[in-house]
Formats: structure tokens, sequence, C-alpha cells
């Protein structure tokens, strides 16, 4: 096949990057692919130790689109392995581990969301159960011997829980070194990764020398904080944006950021190039331009992205109808109840919430509304024949019928 310009591949793999390690290698080994006419090896390892994507994780997924479309070679590592260690970054104590088949699970699921964004076909998809669980006792010991304790203390998890007397477990130093050995087996060219990945990267790069590699380049990707605003993404926080979420879900939910994520967000979310973001920041910074409406955009584009150009409109009059005039939207799930059941169990069983806990919490919050009147009843139920509209927060109606 034939490449573009290493200028134009560069411009397009620097959008949106928080560093590439080191640049001047990646140039040439991007010389070396165009004047070889053989694509670069693109290396992007998931630990499927939660089954729910959201557009945090598509920073890095859209990155590696980004390799695909520039004509390399994709491969996702799944860490099925290494999720039985459990990844310690950025984490100030020993993370839960998982088994074997609770991994794989895992990762069935992170496929088929990640579709939404990467080139499935062109795509390779690899298990590093199947190198690190052919490693014998020797093996091991051979790579432990590539790396000391005090290199492990400098991430700084390790130092602060070490500095704190919080335990580190041995099997924990072994994570940077099974993430390291996937780069080995698979001789990558370039791994990419969330910042909070920086070391586990650098760790592959020391140990394809060791093992007489060329070392990988690294290219990582800042992480995108939530809804809030505060914390990094995660469904366990409440403040993401699901990969799978409807347009009008995505549309809604990005209009709830707050003004200052809304250039991070462009960059980040949307996929927007420097011109784009650029144009934006000025924006913001003239003062004559309403936040909401440069929201509004974003939303449009997020949805298009992930939906195609189709999908937005509909996503904006659902936002205008539903949450700017409060009306109640034409079309939403229908349930039909056989015996009388608690309003706790309706929601969850329905997925307006991930738990039954959920759900009280937030009928305790007034978050909950019954033909728009609130009900704070943990203990409601609805009977048989009852025919209700069910309000769970801004965005998620329920018609019991």
């Amino acid at each position: 096949m034939s490449f573009e310009s290493v200028n134009e591949q560069m411009d397009l793999i620097r959008r949106g990057a928080e560093e590439i390690i080191p640049e001047n290698e990646l140039l040439k080994k991007l010389e070396k692919s165009k004047s070889q006419d053989k694509p670069l090896t693109i290396k992007l390892g998931c630990d499927p130790s939660r089954p729910d994507l959201h557009i945090g994780h598509g920073v890095v997924l859209r990155k590696l689109r980004h390799f695909q479309d520039l004509g390399h070679q994709a491969v996702l590592i799944i860490g099925d392995f290494t999720a039985m260690i459990g990844d310690p970054s950025g984490r100030n104590k020993t993370r839960p581990n998982l088994t074997l088949d609770e991994a794989k699970a895992n990762a069935e699921s992170y496929i088929e969301q990640s579709k939404v964004i990467l080139d499935i076909d062109s795509l390779k998809v690899m298990y590093n159960s199947e190198w690190l669980n052919a490693m014998n006792f020797s093996d091991v010991i051979e790579l432990t011997s590539k790396y000391t304790v005090a290199r492990m203390l400098e991430r700084d998890d390790f130092t602060k829980r070490y500095q704190s007397e919080m335990p580190i477990f041995l099997h924990e130093f072994l994570y940077p070194l099974a993430q390291g050995m996937d780069s080995v087996e698979l001789n990558a060219d370039v791994e990419l990764g969330g910042t909070d990945q920086k070391f586990n990267l650098l760790v592959g790069r020391d140990l394809q020398r060791e093992y007489g590699q060329a070392p990988q380049c690294i290219i990582t990707l800042p992480l995108l904080e939530g809804t809030d605003g505060v914390e990094k993404m995660s469904k366990s926080y409440g403040n993401d944006i699901g990969l799978m979420d409807s347009p009008e879900e995505k549309y809604g939910k990005t209009m709830s950021i707050s003004d200052d994520m809304i250039v991070k967000y462009f960059r980040l979310a949307a996929d927007a190039d420097d011109d784009k973001v650029e144009s934006v920041e000025k924006l913001l910074a003239d003062g004559k331009t309403n936040p909401r409406d440069l929201k509004r955009e974003l939303g449009r584009a997020i949805v298009e992205l992930y939906h195609g150009a189709d999908a937005t409109q509909s996503a904006e009059q659902h936002f205008d109808k539903v949450i700017v005039q409060k009306n109640i939207p034409d079309e939403m799930d229908e349930v039909e109840l056989d015996s009388d059941q608690l309003l706790v169990d309706i929601i969850a069983n329905a997925g307006l919430t991930k738990s039954k806990g959920e759900a009280r919490r937030l009928i305790k919050q007034n978050a909950v509304k019954l033909d728009g009147e609130k009900c704070t009843d943990i203990n409601h139920r609805l009977s048989v024949g009852e025919e209700v509209i069910i309000k769970v927060g801004k965005r998620r109606f329920l018609k019991v019928k």
C-alpha cells in the first residue's frame, strides 16, 4: 500500500497526544515503514477489569483507529492474564484481581463495544494468557532479573504506598513486567496508553532492549474527566458517557459538562483537529459566545462521531423537548406488570439504574418522578393495571402500562 508522507501522518498522530517518547525515533520508524511499504505494529493493551466502556476509553481507542486509517497494523492485546494480577497504576492500595474466566467474559464485551470506533476487519486481537501462561518459573526468574526493586519504586503509586507503610505485594511488581513481555512477544513498534500507564509502557521499551529488539515508541493520551469535571470518567462515579449510550444520552450528558471542560472535550471526546480547538478557545476567550452554544456544537460533534450525521438532529430535538421544555419524549421503553412490584425493582430491572441501591439513593434524592410528581418512598409499590410514566434523573423515562 502507499502511505501518506511522514509529516501528514505525524499531524494525525500528534492530535490529542500528551507525549510521544521519543518523537525522533517514531519519525525514523515511519520513514522506514514508508520506504519499505511495510506497516508498523501498533499495540494497545486493555485490562478487562470492567466490561463497560465510555468515551474516556474512546480517547486511546480513537488514537489506535488513527493508525488504522494511516494503514498501520493495530493490535489489541487483551490482558486476560495480567487482569489476574491487577494493574496497580494510579492505585494507593492493592487492586482486586480477576479469574481468567471473568477476564475473558469482560474481554468479549470490550471487543464488542470497541467496534463503534475500531475497524474490526483489520484489527488483530490477541490474549496475553497465550504466552504468559506458557512461562515456567525459570522464565519468571529470568524476567525479574532484568529489573531492580529501586526502578519499580520509582512508580508514584508504589512510592506513595511504600512511604505510607501500606503493603505492596510482590506479584504487583510483576504487572509492568508482564505487560512489557506483551511488547516483546509482539515486537511492537508503538504502544499506546493513558498518561497513568507511562511507567508500564517504558518498562516495555526496556524489556525489548534486553531481548534484542528495537524499543517501541510510546504515545500517551490524557485521561478524560467525567461530566462532573473533577473525577476521571468512570461508570462507578456516575460521570460517564458510555460508548453504547444512545445519541440522546450522549448529547444530553455532554450538555451537562462544566464550561471549563469544553475545550478538552472538543480535543479528546470529539477528536477535533488543532484548528477547530483553537477556534473554540478563541470563542470562549472573547466573552461574546455563550458556552451553552459551544456545548450544543460539541454534543452534535460527539453524536456524529459515534452515530453519524443523521442522528444529531433528533438527539438535539430530544434534549430541547425533554430537558429545556421539560416535556415527555414521544418514544420510551415500556413494561407491563404481571404482579404488584416495588418501584425500586422496576427501575433497576428496566436498566434505568445500575442497581437497586442506586435506585433507592435516587428516590431519596428526589430524582425519581411518577407522572411528574416526586416520589420519596423507597418502599413505593406499583399495582397491576396502574399506568404511569417513571422519570429517573433528567433523561431516563419508562412507561408502565
